[in-house]
């Protein structure tokens, strides 16, 4: 099953490792730090104009931004088959 996380991008239930509020890993240095690093490795993709408000941490390092809430993210992660598509 895949997860549509904004701006038509989806990303596979089973690879998503955790999902992240990006304000509150933003407070600590630690979680700055990380994003920074990752980001000048290249792990980090966004594909939306609007403020990122979460990121997604996949297997294999990668991490994707996303506009939606870290609650709208888990609300779809657990709606049953069908309700979310179009």
């Amino acid at each position: 099953m895949f997860l549509h996380i904004g701006n038509g991008q989806t990303v596979k239930k089973k690879n998503i490792i955790g999902i992240f509020d990006l304000d509150s890993v933003s407070l600590s240095s630690a979680g700055r730090d990380f994003l920074s690093r990752e980001q000048k490795k290249g792990n980090v993709t966004y594909y939306d104009t609007d403020l990122p408000r979460s990121f997604l941490l996949l297997e294999g390092g990668e991490i994707k931004l996303s506009r939606i809430s870290t609650q709208g993210l888990k609300t779809r992660v657990n709606a049953p088959i069908g309700d979310l598509e179009e």
